[in-house]
């Protein structure tokens, strides 16, 4: 990980990569209120994903993820609420081989420190596509 500054939002960034690392889906899930709805646009079209349950379907897709490296291009944080926009660049390994993407992440926090809502966004795909 590159570029992750020591802040409380900064923390919680390295645990979730450190949880996708170790493809840890219940503690990602621990990361999240019971509420939380994640919208992606890996697909190129949006999806949803509402509650634990359904996060857990999305979060599957990282069982085929063997390395992650991620270098954070623009990283922004609030304090009330508390909220994180990042946009940062992506090279993981895959049964398909390397892969290198753009992902702009913008995660909106509860009281408790859990993310509410997550923003996914994939700026530019595997195949050198730009969204």
């Amino acid at each position: 990980m590159k570029n992750v500054p020591n802040s409380k939002l900064g923390n919680l960034y390295r645990e979730h990569i450190n949880l996708i690392l170790k493809k840890d889906i219940k503690g990602l899930l621990n990361q999240y209120s019971k509420d939380s709805v994640l919208i992606s646009s890996f697909e190129k079209t949006p999806k949803y994903f509402r509650g634990h349950k359904e996060l857990e379907e999305h979060f599957k897709g990282i069982l085929g993820i063997n390395g992650l490296e991620t270098d954070i291009a623009f990283w922004g944080e609030t304090e009330n609420p508390t909220t994180l926009m990042i946009v940062e660049a992506i090279t993981m390994q895959t049964d398909q081989g390397e892969a290198k993407m753009r992902f702009a992440d913008s995660w909106v926090l509860d009281d408790e420190g859990k993310i509410k809502i997550h923003f996914a966004g994939m700026t530019q795909y595997p195949d050198g596509q730009v969204a």
